[in-house]
């Protein structure tokens, strides 16, 4: 298992996740048109080279699921009870075809459940980054995890 526990997480640990992706073709063409989005910036490469971008823009919601997907491995994989919500989700920089993706997880806040004695409450500040270390996306996750079994 590779996630923390609920009592592991303190305001301000920082985790700098290793995995990195390099976003394909592939990548924005099966996750657009699996989630049904016909946007033309995302499809076409016509449509898209005479916009404003002049390339294929890639669908912003990949981008956050890879950051999500990303951070699991170091923050709930194993510890997870379950996600209470996604808040102030931001897209500052476009994402284009070969942008290599990395993430970063900062605890914002750290709270004992009310009502689930032995599990507890973490929000983190997710945020990915590109390879001009220009910020394409972050959000708040808090997350319901268990705490560390008694031994």
């Amino acid at each position: 298992m590779a996630g923390r526990y609920f009592d592991e997480w303190q305001v301000g640990d920082v985790v700098v996740h290793e995995l990195r992706r390099t976003v394909t073709e592939t990548d924005n063409l099966l996750f657009s048109t699996m989630t049904h989005n016909t946007q033309p910036l995302h499809l076409d490469a016509e449509a898209a080279r005479a916009s404003e971008f002049g390339q294929i823009l890639v669908n912003g919601t990949f981008t956050f699921s890879l950051m999500v997907g990303i951070t699991v491995g170091d923050t709930t994989a194993g510890t997870l009870v379950a996600n209470l919500g996604y808040d102030a989700l931001r897209m500052p920089k476009p994402v284009f075809i070969g942008d290599t993706l990395r993430a970063e997880s900062e605890v914002t806040e750290v709270r004992p459940s009310k009502s689930r004695p032995g599990q507890g409450i973490v929000t983190w500040q997710h945020r990915m980054r590109n390879q001009r270390d220009e910020i394409v996306c972050e959000c708040l996750r808090s997350a319901l995890l268990k705490s560390r079994p008694a031994t």
